[in-house]
């Protein structure tokens, strides 16, 4: 929505029982660290003991109502632009089922899924701010936007088509994607809420011949700290994904349009 952070409160849960104090140290510095790179400061918060650990802010911003971005008002003939390739929620859960395997292995350890490098990446686009592609918003007439979190790139764009009044039309081949997501897609490593996503949007989505459901599963992919989803005139969204890639966005692709409202809120081609 285009708001400058200006004070967070940290909200922990933490397994002290189970796991060290140092594990919680850690969480609560790169918390405060990637709080200070968004120009804002940690005030205080909340901690508890529990069975899992959690971690979350609650965020406070300002912002000039005349330079609000909302998540409605795309217009038929927008192009709609990605900030970060999906594919984080597949990385992730197959990275975890690697570790759950050598955990049980007796003997050699099977061979991971996710090489190093795939994975790195995965925690290198989740820890890029959004700023890159929010400061460069300015000069564009940006019609709206909404990040891409967890109901995945389909979600997210069904709820800014269903308040505009528009459908949204991606092309598959024009989605940026993490090294190993559609390989690890195939092997069926999507989460449990990435494959509710596909099935609830499956209804609501137009597919056009040769679209798989490996395509609309990476589509559907739940992200953690996803990029943006940005509709803006087809004219400019080049030249607006170009100077988001330029400040330091992990991807600034054109993926889709916006169309006038067809039968079906999405629409998915190759």
């Amino acid at each position: 929505m285009r708001a400058r952070p200006v004070v967070a409160l940290a909200l922990a849960a933490f397994p002290t029982k189970v796991l060290p104090p140092e594990v919680l140290e850690e969480i609560l510095r790169g918390g405060a660290e990637k709080v200070a790179e968004a120009g804002a400061v940690v005030a205080g918060g909340h901690s508890i003991d529990h069975d899992i650990p959690l971690y979350g802010l609650s965020v406070t911003g300002v912002v000039e109502e005349s330079r609000i971005t909302r998540n409605r008002g795309a217009l038929p003939g927008d192009a709609l632009v990605l900030t970060k390739p999906l594919g984080i929620g597949i990385t992730v859960r197959a990275a975890r089922a690697d570790t759950a395997d050598a955990e049980k292995a007796t003997g050699e350890p099977p061979k991971a899924r996710v090489t190093r490098r795939a994975f790195e990446e995965a925690v290198r686009v989740m820890a890029t701010l959004n700023r890159a592609a929010m400061d460069a918003m300015d000069g564009f007439d940006i019609h709206a936007a909404t990040d891409v979190t967890g109901y995945g790139l389909l979600g997210h764009a069904h709820e800014m088509m269903d308040a505009s009044g528009t459908t949204a039309e991606f092309s598959v081949g024009a989605i940026p994607l993490l090294e190993q997501a559609r390989e690890l897609a195939g092997m069926g490593m999507a989460p449990g809420g990435s494959k509710e996503n596909a099935r609830n949007l499956s209804p609501r989505t137009e597919v056009v011949d040769g679209v798989t459901d490996e395509d609309l599963i990476l589509l559907a992919d739940a992200q953690t700290s996803g990029g943006l989803l940005v509709a803006l005139p087809e004219a400019q969204a080049e030249a607006y994904a170009a100077r988001a890639r330029d400040r330091g966005a992990p991807a600034g692709s054109v993926v889709g349009r916006v169309l006038p409202r067809g039968g079906k809120v999405l629409r998915v081609t190759r």
